[in-house]
């Protein structure tokens, strides 16, 4: 795979102690900052993404630009959406001088997905108009961020996402399993999941109190199930798992009201059931029962 040559960063994107301290600031709780200190870790995640040139990347918090650095050396053009305004001048540093680099303040919890199918394709060398995202998530948003990302960003056909271990487990959880939820389904509906690999705090500056997990997930070309109404199958599918402890004869009733058990029946599913028994196909049947 061919690397992409530009002029080495005057600043250390691998030594964030360093940046951190030329420019005053301090890692921000509330915003989940832990910064990934090692190229190494940085070249894997680039690795098992399978990211290089013609490939158009989403960097979704790239912090201080470590893995920023290591996807424009693979040969990447990346899109890299920072929240933190005080962040973007140290970002903006360590990359400058690499082509194929934009930085954008943002909010991936609100931002326009839309935008990157309008990016002009600047390197005509780009195999076509999908994007792949490769992240560093920040914890406190990892969840709605991904479910963001499969709902609203359709050109985004692969995902290799570095967040905390158990929210990792939780994406890619099977049916029966205590950690199976609402997202778990959301997953299961639009992608296929998978742990491809283990991060240790000891990466990070500074250092979580928890390991991080490597998910990748690839978009299927169409949902595996067909329903009359996504809205309708993942209000089912949230009013389930509202109450997990619940059977679902009466967890479904706030949706289904007096027709929960006759619907239940019609779909082939026990009213005695609990939300975390049932597969994609099983959410889908109840879906098109209550239709």
């Amino acid at each position: 795979m061919a690397a992409s040559k530009f002029r080495v960063p005057v600043l250390n994107p691998c030594d964030p102690r360093a940046l951190l301290r030329e420019h005053g600031i301090h890692p921000s709780r509330a915003l989940g900052q832990n910064f990934l200190a090692d190229p190494n870790t940085a070249r894997r995640i680039v690795r098992l993404a399978d990211v290089g040139p013609g490939t158009r990347v989403l960097e979704i918090g790239p912090g201080l630009g470590a893995l920023t650095v290591a996807l424009a050396e693979a040969g990447a053009t990346v899109h890299a959406l920072e929240l933190d305004r005080h962040l973007i001048p140290i970002l903006k540093a360590v990359v400058s001088g690499i082509p194929n680099v934009t930085v954008e303040q943002g909010d991936a919890l609100t931002w326009d997905f839309a935008a990157l199918r309008d990016e002009p394709l600047r390197d005509k060398s780009l195999r076509d108009k999908s994007w792949v995202c490769v992240s560093n998530l920040p914890y406190n948003v990892a969840t709605p961020v991904v479910a963001r990302l499969l709902e609203e960003a359709p050109q985004m056909t692969r995902m290799l996402l570095m967040v905390q271990r158990e929210v990792g487990e939780r994406l890619v959880a099977p049916p029966g399993s205590r950690i199976y939820g609402a997202v778990s389904v959301k997953v299961a509906y639009h992608a296929t999941s998978r742990i491809v690999g283990a991060v240790p705090p000891t990466v990070f500056v500074p250092r979580p109190k928890v390991d991080s997990a490597l998910v990748l997930l690839e978009r299927r070309p169409a949902p595996s199930v067909d329903v009359p109404s996504y809205d309708a199958l993942f209000r089912l599918v949230g009013a389930g798992f509202a109450q997990r402890r619940k059977m679902l004869r009466r967890a479904l009733v706030p949706v289904l009201a007096d027709r929960t058990e006759a619907v239940l029946i019609a779909a082939g599913v026990a009213p005695t059931e609990r939300a975390e028994a049932l597969d994609l196909e099983s959410w889908a049947s109840l879906a098109r029962a209550a239709s």
